[in-house]
């Protein structure tokens, strides 16, 4: 069992839509769990696109309706520290991967996994961006995140905390 804390980042292209998401999710499950202050959560964008901007809010009114907050949280670019700093680095797709493989620039990047690979009700391998779509891609956003994130919190804690 670890006494440090686990640090998680989740990462999309703007850090407006779907890492939030997974972010506050991902939250709200680890302190369901009680386990706030073993798991530190955080997002990202690979793109400053929308740096300093609150997730879309189609993301957050779909996550309230869930009693899920993205409110507080605001879009950053991921930073060379964050391949330190996260023991986790779960990205929403292979074009996610890629950008941060090449932001790494020779950092290892084995801790970069895809977000879906920790799914057990879902055969997709990626997190579809809903940003052009409609509602209905917000929804399944969620519901694809929230069967993630149960995984991913399942791993971590045989990983870290057993």
């Amino acid at each position: 069992m670890t006494l440090e804390t686990i640090n998680v980042l989740f990462v999309c292209t703007g850090n407006i839509c779907r890492s939030p998401t997974a972010h506050g999710l991902f939250e709200h499950l680890v302190a369901s769990q009680g386990m706030q202050q073993q798991i530190r959560i955080d997002s990202a964008g690979t793109h400053g696109y929308h740096v300093g901007e609150a997730p879309d809010s189609r993301a957050q009114e779909t996550a309230l309706l869930r009693n899920i907050d993205l409110s507080s949280q605001r879009a950053r670019q991921i930073s060379k520290n964050d391949f330190r700093d996260f023991q986790y680095l779960i990205a929403m797709d292979e074009a996610n991967v890629e950008g941060l493989r090449r932001f790494a620039d020779g950092q290892d990047t084995q801790h970069v996994q895809l977000f879906m690979d920790f799914a057990s009700r879902w055969d997709e391998r990626e997190v579809p961006d809903p940003y052009y779509g409609g509602d209905h891609g917000f929804e399944r956003v969620l519901d694809m995140v929230e069967d993630a994130a149960e995984g991913l919190l399942a791993h971590i804690k045989r990983q870290h905390f057993s």
